[in-house]
């Protein structure tokens, strides 16, 4: 196999190692893995960016921008919910979501210049 992209020889910088590896034994990396897997469904995406638009938007309206069901939508809320990605409030019978903090405004909007960016090396 003839391949480019790997080194030829194998040796590495073994201070640069040990500063990562340090820095990463600093950070809980397992821990935000649940929270980019719910960002990584289309429809979950779809609605984070709705509401990035929206101070807040209805479990009906949300349904209706991805063209699912309540049911179905309610389901992928609870999923961002968990994640602390969206935060809800009840008023009367309706359920209103909103995003958590700018933060994760910020994150999608900057994934999305990125992609229009181009140049995403056909992988």
């Amino acid at each position: 196999m003839n391949r480019q992209d790997v080194c030829d020889v194998y040796c590495y910088d073994e201070e640069k190692v040990r500063r990562i590896q340090r820095r990463l034994n600093e950070e809980n990396m397992a821990s935000i893995v649940p929270f980019f897997k719910a960002l990584a469904d289309e429809n979950r995406a779809k609605l984070v960016y709705a509401l990035c638009g929206e101070e807040e938007l209805c479990v009906c309206d949300l349904a209706n921008v991805i063209g699912a069901t309540v049911a179905t939508t309610s389901h992928h809320l609870r999923i961002l919910y968990k994640q602390g990605i969206v935060k809800y409030r009840k008023e009367g019978k309706l359920a209103f979501y909103s995003l958590d903090d700018d933060h994760i405004r910020e994150l999608l909007l900057v994934a999305l210049a990125h992609q229009k960016e181009g140049d995403h090396r056909g992988e």
